[in-house]
């Protein structure tokens, strides 16, 4: 079976230290699924382990909603987020 990657947001801001990334959700987004984060210098393959709105964990996010994501490397602003999809 084939595999697509849909874009699903961008990354507004990141926070190094924590390693957790601010992602403007275009579509919806759930733990478990799997993403690639692509930039310029970037290109980073993991699994959504954890996601928050509004200080609250929450197990999916629709779009138009602000994420905090947790992320496996150093992504950059402007960096755009795009979920695995089977075709």
């Amino acid at each position: 079976m084939a595999e697509a990657i849909v874009k699903v947001g961008s990354v507004a801001h990141y926070f190094g230290k924590i390693g957790v990334a601010v992602v403007e959700l275009s579509a919806p987004l759930k733990v478990g699924d799997r993403i690639t984060v692509r930039g310029m210098k970037t290109s980073l393959d993991q699994t959504v382990e954890s996601m928050e709105v509004d200080h609250k964990r929450v197990t999916s996010a629709k779009a138009g909603e602000s994420i905090g994501l947790k992320v496996g490397d150093y992504v950059r602003e402007g960096d755009v987020v795009y979920v695995f999809t089977a075709q």
